[in-house]
């Protein structure tokens, strides 16, 4: 049997830390080794023993989480999830935290209904175990178990449960074409490579990558700031231009929807599909309904399968279809699933994508 993923928590917030202790240890693939008040408690136990993952406090006394990552990262590298309060404030240290080598941002746990903590117990479990394979460590998924005490985890509902039954009848190819991406863990910085290699008449885009709620507007005003490409944080009834990128909101699905020769984005609340909201195959798969072969999917680092069976639906629909290879993905999950289903055209390296996606508008 597999050893446990060994977890530190480093929190300044005695119910945070009670909090998050309680959530991983009902995870059977979780251990918590140890709680930290401050980094210079973590910084003493981590030389005592090393964990697998740590979770950190961005506001902490005596050491911010920053400050601790970046030293951390300089001397001894270990995967760090990022756990912070839903603010909209906080969002811009976050996505620097991601660039000085955080593997994913977590939202502290907090005191809500049944089902809003076990969504939340679920998200946490699961971003604990994609940072524990995050490159270079290595390690085999395993199906994440119920929560005692936090009711059940949402069923992994499929895009069936937010899509509105298939339209018969195909599309022609058209010159002008609409871009779907998904990305998980590592994307952040994967979608910023990627955007960067786009000229400012790049096709019109729509991405899903795995945020948190208010993180996905900094995430998109960083990009914008960084990019040809206008990058905003999506809105319902946003129309798909080109040059323009859509970023799906945290905590909502996005779909893209066709009214005659135009596209636009469809915002809705819903439950969890794949473990995640926004889902990648919720867009993957209204791509397929709505675009046929006028779409190119772009699938990229991540863990599970969340876009697999929807890339492999737009293929069956003519569209072109990319996966990000192994030795780029921060972890090969998302793209592999998609690969083993045969839903994969083209299989590229990260500084390739944005040439195959410009290329995908020429092919017969």
């Amino acid at each position: 049997m597999a050893k446990p993923i060994r977890v530190l928590i480093v929190d300044d917030s005695a119910s945070v830390r009670q909090t998050l202790t309680q959530i991983l240890s009902h995870d059977p693939d979780i251990e918590v080794m140890a709680a930290a008040s401050d980094p210079y408690v973590a910084a003493r136990r981590i030389m005592e023993e090393a964990p697998d993952v740590i979770t950190l406090d961005v506001e902490m006394p005596h050491m911010d989480g920053i400050t601790f990552l970046k030293k951390l990262m300089a001397q001894h590298p270990i995967p760090v999830v990022m756990c912070s309060s839903l603010t909209t404030d906080g969002s811009e240290t976050l996505l620097q935290a991601l660039e000085a080598g955080a593997v994913d941002i977590i939202v502290k746990p907090k005191i809500a209904a049944a089902d809003a903590l076990a969504e939340s117990a679920v998200t946490i479990c699961d971003v604990v175990k994609a940072a524990a394979r995050a490159r270079p460590r290595a390690g085999g998924a395993r199906k994440p178990q119920a929560r005692q005490g936090y009711g059940e985890p949402a069923p992994k509902l499929t895009a069936d449960a937010m899509l509105p039954p298939a339209r018969a009848g195909a599309m022609a190819k058209t010159t002008e074409i609409v871009v779907c991406v998904g990305a998980s863990t590592g994307g952040t910085e994967a979608l910023k490579d990627f955007l960067l290699g786009l000229p400012a008449n790049a096709p019109g885009m729509v991405i899903v990558q795995h945020m948190p709620e208010k993180f996905t507007a900094a995430f998109a005003k960083r990009l914008d700031g960084l990019c040809e490409v206008s990058v905003k944080e999506a809105e319902d009834g946003d129309p798909v231009l080109r040059g323009h990128v859509l970023i799906a909101p945290g905590g909502r699905h996005t779909m893209l929807e066709r009214k005659g020769a135009r596209y636009h984005v469809s915002v809705r609340e819903g439950p969890l599909v794949s473990r995640h909201r926004p889902s990648v195959d919720v867009l993957f798969r209204s791509a397929a309904r709505a675009a046929g072969p006028n779409a190119v999917g772009v699938i990229m680092t991540g863990m599970g399968d969340d876009g697999a069976r929807g890339l492999l639906e737009m293929k069956q629909a003519g569209a072109f279809t990319i996966a990000q290879d192994e030795a780029t993905c921060v972890v090969f999950g998302m793209p592999k699933e998609a690969i083993n289903l045969g839903g994969v055209d083209r299989v590229v390296g990260l500084d390739a994508i944005a040439r195959e996606v410009l290329w995908a508008q020429a092919r017969p």
